[in-house]
């Protein structure tokens, strides 16, 4: 029955069975891509500029750090080793989906580039229904997230031109999204011992680098610190199942 099917029934319940499990990511991503784009729009940036980045970047949180990037003097260097060491977490991403991506043919490029926090979480933990195709499942979940993003921009960068009081302190939204994140990772009590590591290299990067470089460094001792402390933190996360 399922080789009778025409290849746009086959996309059409692909889709169907893909969209309900992205919608939590379709109310975050909404939120968060307009807020980008109102940010964006404020520091002089409108939509041409925005939805390309979100477009060509679809980096999240390293999109919300190159506003910063570019408003001050560029560094290249600088901004290269930032945006390796912030998505540095998507090579053991793409490590994981090996299997899963297995055989996926054209497709493979796309959900490559389109591979996120959240979109990780949905192919990582999601079945795939019966009688509906892994790749094609798998496709329109990344392809729907990215949507999702692209579009959450497009409308704050519009909705960014027409406002008219004061945004000074937006930007504050970047802090506030890292605080929201960490907060809900510290209700669980396996990733506490992460999050003392991660302020305290927070704490020594500034220490060591100063304010100017203190991300750099900080990133960097958070990516070593966990790379050492891997054995331990997964025996106690083993611990708490």
């Amino acid at each position: 029955m399922e080789k009778t099917l025409t290849l746009p029934r086959r996309r059409g319940r692909a889709l169907r069975a893909a969209f309900p499990v992205t919608i939590p990511v379709l109310t975050g991503f909404l939120c968060l891509g307009m807020a980008y784009g109102v940010l964006m729009q404020t520091k002089g940036y409108g939509p041409l500029w925005s939805v390309p980045a979100s477009m060509l970047i679809f980096g999240g949180s390293i999109q919300f750090v190159a506003i910063t990037l570019l408003t001050a003097a560029f560094d290249p260097l600088q901004a290269f080793l930032l945006s390796v060491l912030v998505n540095a977490r998507h090579m053991f991403y793409g490590l994981s989906l090996l299997e899963k991506y297995r055989g996926i043919g054209r497709m493979r490029p796309f959900l490559i580039f389109a591979l996120c926090d959240e979109t990780y979480s949905l192919v990582s933990s999601v079945e795939v229904p019966e009688g509906v195709e892994p790749r094609r499942f798998y496709f329109w979940i990344s392809l729907l997230d990215y949507s999702y993003w692209v579009i959450g921009t497009a409308l704050g960068g519009f909705l960014g031109s027409l406002l008219t009081f004061d945004t000074t302190g937006l930007d504050f939204v970047l802090t506030a999204l890292f605080v929201v994140l960490f907060l809900e990772q510290w209700k669980k009590r396996e990733n506490r011992a992460a999050g003392f590591a991660g302020v305290a290299c927070a704490a020594a990067g500034l220490a060591l680098a100063g304010p100017d470089n203190m991300v750099l460094a900080a990133m960097a001792l958070i990516l070593a610190a966990l790379l050492g402390l891997r054995r331990r933190l997964d025996r106690r996360e083993g611990e708490t199942v």
